[in-house]
C-alpha cells in the first residue's frame, strides 16, 4: 500500500464522519479522494461514491427511520421518481457519453471535464447552501402536502445526481421544505432515505451491469466509511454543528476550486 493511500483511507473515515455529523455531503469527498487519491476514472469513481454514500446513508436513514423521523409519503413522491431519473442516467445516459463531449479548434471538451466540472459547480452551490443564515420557516403542517412539482423535481434530481455520482442531500433537503413543506429535521432524516434509494438503486441497476467493481477495495472503503457514520451520529450530540457545517462548507470551496484547476487548467 502507498502512503497516499492511507490518507485515502482516512479520507473514507472522514466521509462517515461527515454524514453523521451533518446528515448527508458523503459524496462532496468520496469522489475526489476516489478520483485523486486511487485514481479511478470518472465512471468508476462517480459509481463507487454512489455506492458508499448509499450504504452510509442508509445506515443513517434506518436510524431516522425508527425515531419515527422519516416522511414515507415523501419518499414515494419525491424519492421514487429520484430513483427512476437516477437509474435511467447510471444505465444509459453515461455509458453513451463519448469521450470527447465536443472540441473546439485543438481544444477538447472531455466527459471527465464535463462530469467533474458538474460535480465542482454543485459543490459550490452546496457550500452556498450551507452558508446561507436564512432562517427556517415555521412550518404548521406534520405530513406532506403532495405537489406535482415533486414528481418532476425528484426526477431532475436524481438524473442530475446521477451524472455527478452524488448523493444529493444539499439539492433534496431544501426540495423537501419548499415542496413538500416539511421542516428542517423531517426534511434532513427524509433526504438520508431518498439518498439511499437513489445511489444503491443507480449503483446497481446502473453501474454494476456495466463495469467490473472491485469488491475487495469497495467494500474495505464502506467499511472504514461506517465506522465514522457510527462515530459521527455519536459525537453529534456534543460538537457545535453549525460551526462545522460552515467549516465544511468553506472546505468544499476549496475542493471545487481544486477540481476546476486539475481539470481545466492543468489538466
Amino acid at each position: 500500500m502507498q502512503w497516499i493511500e492511507i490518507f485515502g483511507y482516512i479520507g473514507a473515515l472522514f466521509i462517515g464522519l461527515i454524514m453523521g455529523v451533518l446528515g448527508g455531503g458523503g459524496s462532496i469527498l468520496a469522489v475526489p479522494i476516489l478520483a485523486y487519491i486511487f485514481h479511478f476514472d470518472e465512471k468508476i469513481a462517480t459509481a463507487y461514491s454512489l455506492f458508499i454514500v448509499g450504504s452510509t446513508g442508509l445506515v443513517g436513514g434506518f436510524k431516522q427511520a425508527t425515531n419515527k423521523m422519516v416522511d414515507w409519503k415523501a419518499v414515494l413522491n419525491f424519492g421514487l421518481p429520484a430513483v427512476i431519473g437516477i437509474t435511467i442516467t447510471r444505465a444509459f445516459v453515461v455509458p453513451a457519453l463519448p469521450d470527447v463531449l465536443f472540441e473546439i479548434n485543438n481544444f477538447e471538451f472531455t466527459r471527465r471535464m464535463g462530469m467533474f466540472g458538474l460535480f465542482a459547480a454543485l459543490m459550490i452551490l452546496a457550500a452556498t447552501s450551507m452558508l446561507s443564515n436564512k432562517k427556517e420557516r415555521r412550518i404548521r403542517n406534520k405530513s406532506t402536502q403532495f405537489h406535482p412539482l415533486m414528481l418532476s423535481e425528484g426526477f431532475f434530481i436524481g438524473a442530475l445526481t446521477g451524472l455527478v455520482g452524488a448523493g444529493g442531500g444539499f439539492l433534496i433537503v431544501p426540495a423537501l421544505m419548499v415542496i413538500a413543506q416539511l421542516d428542517m429535521k423531517r426534511a434532513s432524516a427524509t433526504s438520508l432515505v431518498i439518498i439511499a434509494l437513489n445511489s444503491l438503486t443507480g449503483f446497481f441497476l446502473g453501474d454494476a451491469t456495466k463495469i467490473t467493481i472491485d469488491w475487495s477495495f469497495l467494500l474495505v472503503f464502506l467499511s472504514i466509511a461506517m465506522a465514522g457514520i457510527i462515530i459521527g451520529t455519536y459525537v453529534n450530540k456534543f460538537l457545535p454543528v453549525v460551526l462545522l457545517k460552515k467549516t465544511f462548507a468553506y472546505f468544499i470551496i476549496v475542493m471545487a476550486i481544486f477540481i476546476f484547476i486539475e481539470e481545466f487548467i492543468i489538466g
